[in-house]
């Protein structure tokens, strides 16, 4: 039985993309590197800030450590105020957590966006909805697709890995829930493919929060 649904936050409960891309061109801008389309940030976000830059900047040599510190900054001065600008929970999303609710099942958040920028998306797109963690990236923590988060979230909330159901979007948060030892379950509307999520190994893949529900409720089964 679920008890528990870690979800990843950008691209499985908020579509980001346009604010992350927009607070990355910017950053980008500062020192001297062109932007790119919105769309094109599919494929780079997932692994967190840093790598994130590495990748917009076209590869980790290209930026020098004062360029890189200079960018980090300037992303994540840009993002304080613009995060939510166009961020919105999928559609579905809000009406999927009250129904966890009603069933009994928590959920929390394991994303590998900054802690303080986690907490306040979560807390201002779902003002209503009682997540039990919302765990970002913190210093004491490896990011995902280490467990280090996930494992933190099962050891405070004192449940079974075989309670836990762990939702995401992409290959990172496929092998974050193998390396977890916990259930995975894949969405398709974020920010990567079902053929991504399938090729990393994930044997569920859902179309809808609704079938999220089902899994939860032992309505549907691997």
């Amino acid at each position: 039985m679920i008890k528990l649904c870690i979800f990843d936050l950008d691209g499985t409960l908020v579509n980001s993309l346009a604010d992350l891309a927009g607070a990355m061109n910017y950053a980008l801008g500062t020192v001297g590197f062109p932007g790119h389309p919105v769309e094109s940030y599919r494929k780079m976000v997932g692994n967190g800030v840093s790598i994130l830059a590495d990748r917009a900047a076209g590869g980790k040599e290209k930026l020098s450590p004062e360029s890189k510190e200079k960018l980090l900054a300037e992303f994540s001065a840009y993002y304080t105020e613009h995060c939510l600008d166009n961020t919105r929970p999928y559609e579905g999303i809000p009406q999927m957590l009250d129904r966890l609710t009603g069933i009994g099942v928590r959920y929390a958040v394991n994303s590998n966006k900054p802690d303080g920028f986690s907490k306040k998306i979560v807390s201002t797109l779902f003002p209503k909805h009682n997540f039990a963690e919302v765990w970002g990236k913190r210093e004491e923590c490896d990011i995902k697709p280490a467990p280090d988060g996930v494992n933190g979230i099962i050891s405070l909330l004192g449940v079974g890995r075989d309670e836990v159901l762990y939702i995401g979007d992409s290959n990172v948060d496929v092998f974050t829930a193998q390396n977890a030892g916990v259930r995975f379950c894949g969405v398709n509307w974020g920010f990567r493919s079902e053929e991504e999520l399938r090729s990393a190994g994930a044997s569920e893949v859902v179309s809808s929060p609704e079938d999220i529900i089902a899994i939860a409720a032992g309505e549907r089964n691997e």
